[in-house]
């Protein structure tokens, strides 16, 4: 392999964000929260695999977008104009070329599932595409990115149960209003960016109410979680993960008070815990179960 290519493939692994991998995380583990729930603990290992390389694939997909939408305001945002497409390291035809083989490889991963699950599988596609383009015609490209994120959930349910019931659609409404609040942090970094360059998002819209309408967020989700383990009759262990991802958010509150960039995009990495909190009280509870 030369050096050129050696080079070449580092970006596309950089377009990719698998250099930084947070955002496989949040998508990981309400992926995973539906998994287990939807078969009591114990997910078919097929279906496990299929969603778990999925989630890499459609969030590297979703990354490679996101930069081909953004190709010329990228340039001008100081945190993203290194990145491979706003620097001119990989071209436009490149990056739509890896989105489109990146989303095939993912839909063919769901054909190993049954019709219905890659029925669904569209919609998760369609969220994917149009995310991006949606900070430039409104102000809530946070709720199109919570639709996105949440979609595995009633995927998920349909691979291990055949149909999707009320519980996964109260944890996509959950889901969708967690990813609402940390990337309204995430966007609190680049607002001043987005005002000078016109484009939108849920920080822009909140404004000096910011950081109360993300609580008021987080109050939703903790809300949401406790009925969905009283939906599912879950044991202790959840309610002790759930307490400590309230704990959580209170820690972001804290240290975003200031509301500092910094300090904003450490509460955001900081839902990674949350994330995985909530998934130690789901599969700590069919543990302690079984």
């Amino acid at each position: 392999m030369t050096l050129l290519t050696r080079r070449h493939l580092a970006d596309y692994l950089r377009l990719m964000r698998l250099d930084r991998p947070i955002g496989v995380f949040l998508l990981l583990w309400p992926t995973w929260w539906a998994l287990w729930l939807a078969a009591d603990g114990l997910p078919d290992f097929k279906v496990w695999l299929v969603f778990t390389a999925g989630v890499l694939l459609m969030r590297s997909a979703g990354c490679v977008i996101n930069d081909y939408a953004d190709r010329h305001i990228d340039p001008h945002v100081a945190r993203t104009r290194e990145r491979p497409l706003a620097a001119g390291r990989v071209s436009p035809r490149e990056a739509l070329a890896l989105f489109v083989l990146l989303c095939l490889f993912a839909f063919a991963l769901v054909l190993l599932l049954d019709w219905k699950t890659v029925a669904l599988s569209v919609v998760a596609v369609v969220l994917a595409a149009v995310y991006p383009f949606m900070k430039r015609v409104t102000h809530l490209p946070q709720v199109v990115l919570g639709a996105a994120f949440a979609w595995a959930i009633p995927m998920a349910f349909m691979a291990q149960q055949g149909a999707v019931p009320p519980l996964a659609w109260l944890l996509f409404v959950v889901t969708v209003a967690w990813t609402v609040a940390y990337d309204t942090w995430y966007a609190m970094v680049d607002r001043e960016d987005d005002l000078r360059i016109g484009v939108k998002s849920t920080a822009i819209l909140f404004a000096e109410h910011d950081r109360l309408i993300i609580g008021l967020l987080q109050g939703g989700v903790i809300a949401g979680l406790v009925l969905v383990g009283r939906e599912a009759g879950l044991a202790w262990p959840y309610w002790l993960g759930l307490a400590l991802g309230a704990g959580l958010f209170l820690h972001q509150q804290w240290i975003t008070r200031h509301r500092e960039g910094r300090a904003c995009f450490r509460a955001f990495l900081n839902n990674n815990w949350f994330g995985a909190a909530v998934f130690a009280g789901i599969a700590g509870h069919y543990l302690l179960a079984g």
